[in-house]
Parts: structure tokens; sequence; C-alpha cells
């Protein structure tokens, strides 16, 4: 069980005020808030560690080196991925994806077929149009349905020999959403084909296993988990690590270097060229560390009951629909209230200190397929309470009046 209050007072920013209001943070999918045993590391490091790392002999380097080579040991037992080198250590979610498509650029051809689903950020949409451009690959969309599920028999129809990578979210940003991955990989490795799933917005609320999901790339921030912003991870299967070429020359990334030839190192350094951001690396580690204290079935458990105390609530509002009715959907809910545009209600619940999304949440598909401008998104975690929800409920019909 999770002692709630116990755990904001390890939120140092759930204590200030927002024009006048105690703060209400329901903006956790954009970003998570950051509890003070991370933030503790960061200060620390700057304080007593402060060196570049791999390169120096000296102890600061050698002390630093070692504390993010830890961090990276934490993401990779807490992914369970099969060795460390497995984990590329990136600037973010939409890094690691760009690396991948970087890469493919040179095992695709014209003819090759790449699928998407609809539901995708945009980071997991330009960088495939992108390569696709660049290859003559063509782009296929796995469609969804009003309730905001991917339509498995049309992804089954997709399917061929032409497959050769499928790119799906985890969850969805935008109406939380939780995708079928199992399924999807099993049926993609069936055609051949190569799977990278984003897990943004899965990785604060539950814990992937890379090995039992069979996945051959997974993604993800650690801003969205209670980490810093400026880091993320990418896992990849070893032998696909291996057939792609580097994304960036720099220092750290290389064997030998001289102009006539360069050789490349070895996994992982081959893919983090330059000083990589060494202490978001270290607060990285912390921040699962943090999380797995708590315990990832206690999030889920508690966070889905705030949505479904949420969703009831909201749902008394006349007027108000919510998009994204999956069956197995995580703690986000988009809704709209009829004749008023999300961006205004957005403004009003800001000045009674309640944070939300509002707009296309970058996914502007989803928003055309609905044929709306945005949604206002409200996400929760597990350092929210129902008095929150019922301040944003009190809030929305406050707005409603107002707008109306």
């Amino acid at each position: 069980m999770i002692n709630v209050n116990k755990i904001r007072e390890d939120f140092p920013i759930l204590n200030r005020e927002v024009n006048g209001k105690p703060l209400i943070y329901f903006d956790n999918a954009a970003t998570s808030q950051t509890p003070k045993q991370v933030i503790d590391v960061i200060v620390d490091y700057y304080s007593n560690y402060n060196a570049n790392i791999h390169r120096g002999v000296h102890t600061l380097s050698q002390e630093a080196t070692d504390l993010y080579e830890a961090a990276r040991l934490k993401i990779q037992e807490h992914f369970n991925a099969k060795h460390s080198y497995e984990i590329i250590l990136t600037s973010g979610t939409t890094h690691g994806i760009n690396l991948i498509a970087n890469g493919f650029s040179s095992l695709l051809q014209r003819g090759d077929e790449v699928l998407v689903s609809a539901l995708e950020h945009h980071s997991n949409i330009v960088p495939w149009q992108m390569l696709c451009e660049r290859t003559g690959a063509s782009l296929k969309v796995i469609p969804m349905n009003e309730n905001g599920e991917l339509i498995m028999s049309a992804y089954d129809s997709l399917l061929s020999e032409k497959t050769k990578l499928v790119f799906v979210n985890h969850i969805s940003n935008a109406l939380g959403t939780i995708n079928p991955i199992e399924e999807m990989i099993k049926k993609a490795h069936q055609v051949g084909a190569a799977v990278l799933i984003d897990g943004a917005q899965s990785c604060p609320h539950i814990k992937p296993d890379v090995q039992e999901l069979d996945v051959d790339f997974y993604v993800t921030s650690a801003h969205k988990m209670c980490g810093p912003t400026g880091v993320g991870m990418l896992f990849g299967k070893e032998e696909w690590l291996n057939k792609l070429p580097p994304y960036q020359g720099g220092g750290e990334m290389i064997d030998q270097v001289t102009f006539e030839k360069t050789t490349y190192a070895g996994l992982p350094h081959k893919f983090e060229a330059g000083t990589p951001n060494i202490c978001g690396g270290i607060a990285f580690g912390a921040a699962i560390d943090y999380m797995n204290t708590i315990g990832f079935d206690n999030i889920a458990s508690y966070e889905h009951e705030l949505l479904s105390y949420a969703t009831m609530q909201l749902l008394n509002i006349d007027g108000l629909k919510i998009y994204g009715t999956a069956k197995d959907k995580t703690s986000v809910i988009s809704f709209n209230i009829e004749g008023i545009h999300p961006y205004d209600i957005g403004t009003i619940l800001d000045k009674m200190g309640i944070a939300v999304r509002t707009g296309h949440h970058c996914a502007q598909p989803i928003m055309d397929f609905f044929k709306i401008p945005g949604t206002v998104r409200a996400s929760f975690a597990f350092y929210n309470t129902k008095e929150e929800i019922d301040a944003l409920v009190k809030g929305v019909e406050t707005a409603k009046m107002m707008l109306s």
C-alpha cells in the first residue's frame, strides 16, 4: 500500500503555490516531479565528483566513472537487459528513436515497409518519415478505433515479408491506451521484422522486462520517472546494435583514429559520442532506486484507483467527453467540454493552481481522427490524491460556467 501523504513529503515542489493556490500537478505525462532523494544526488555529484568520465586517471574522474557505470547497471537490472552494454544512455526517448532510425538508413531499401501505429507521439512518426524519404521504403499506419485502441486485425493484414520495422508506443501519451505489445512483437518477429517500443509513457507506471518481451529496441526518458530532464535510455539487443553504424562521431565512440581511417569502440560506447550528461545518468539510477522502493505494483494499483475515481467524477459533468476509453489504459484522462476550447479550460484551471496539459500533445493524427483541435489532459502520478481530483472537478465545473 502507498502512504501518499508520506510520499508527498519527498517532493519539495508540491509545497509551493501557483497563482496564490496550492499547486495541483496533473501534467505527469509530460514530465514527473523530482523527489529530494534524486535532487540530493544531483547536488552531491556537483559538490563532490564533478569530472569527465572514462578518460581521466585522476581520482575525481575515476569516481565519477564508477558512479555513472553503476547507474547503467541499475538500469540494466531494472529493465532486465541481458548485458549492461545493451543499455545506451541517451538524451531521452527522442534521441534513442532517432539513433535507431539513422542506423536503419543503411539497412532499408526501396520496397521495404515500416509500420507505425496511429497512436504515436510525433517523435515516433517524424523520424520514420525521414527514414522512408532517405531509403525509398514505405510507411504504413496501423489504424485505431473510436475507443483509442489499435485495430489488431488491420495490423495482421499489414504485416508481410516486406515489413522490416514495427514501431509502437507501449502506452499512448494522449489517451493512456496500453497497447498489446507482447502480441505485436511476436507477430512482427514471425515475418522477420524488428520492433522498437516507445516506453516513455509506460515506464512511470510499470516495469518492462525486455527479455520477457523479446523486444529488439526499447526507449524511455528519465524525466518521466522522477529523474532529471536531458537523459534517457535505449535498450537494443546486442546483435542489432552491432549491425547498426554509429549515430554520431566524436570522442569516446572511437577505437583508433587516423586521417586515413577510424575504427569504432565496442558497445555501449559506439553510440555514446562526446561528454554525456554524467550527472543526469547518475540521477537516473537514483530515480529508479526511488521508484523501486515504492514498488511498481503499488504504483500501478494506486494510480488505477485514481484513474477510476477521476473518470467517474468527471463524467458527472454535463457535456464532458473523455477521449480514449480503451479497456486497458493507464492514469491519463483526455477530455473536452462541448463548445469550449481546451486551451481556455486549461488557462482557467491554471489560475486555480491546477496544472494540466492542453493541445494535441504531440499526437496530432489522434486529434485529427477525432476531428478535434486538442484535449485537456489530466495525468496522474502516485503522489496525487483524490482530494486533488475533487479540486480538478470543481475547477472544470467553474471553467464550464465561466465559458459557456
